[in-house]
């Protein structure tokens, strides 16, 4: 029904910049909100960003407030993250999610769907 595809991963130095892309597509879909997450080797994943789709209201994680934006483009429901001042804690898979709103209401979401994730590195 939905398909979520990541790109922008890839490596980087500490304190260096790099921006993830996710698009959704399919036939018949609302979007809520859509969001980001990560997990790094031996934790377990954790929520990074997210976004409401008709005001643009968009929380953060306390760990990246600062250094990293979400954004999105309504028409291409696609999401975006801006990572700047990356460091190697931020080293992960990142999965972006799509809420479709059911049941949904403020920040209390339920992702209906996943990416596959993208991969990534911040070298020191």
């Amino acid at each position: 029904q939905v398909q979520l595809v990541e790109s922008g991963g890839g490596l980087v130095q500490a304190g260096g910049s790099l921006r993830l892309s996710c698009a959704a597509s399919g036939r018949a879909f609302s979007t809520y909100a859509m969001g980001w997450f990560r997990q790094a080797p031996g934790k377990e994943r954790e929520f990074v960003a997210a976004i409401r789709w008709s005001g643009g209201l968009t929380l953060y994680a306390d760990s990246v407030k600062g250094r990293f934006t979400i954004s999105r483009d309504n028409a291409k429901n696609t999401v975006y993250l801006q990572m700047n001042s990356v460091t190697p804690e931020d080293t992960a898979v990142y999965y972006c999610a799509l809420d479709e709103g059911a049941g949904s209401t403020g920040w209390v979401l339920g992702y209906d769907y996943w990416g596959q994730g993208t991969q990534v590195t911040v070298s020191s």
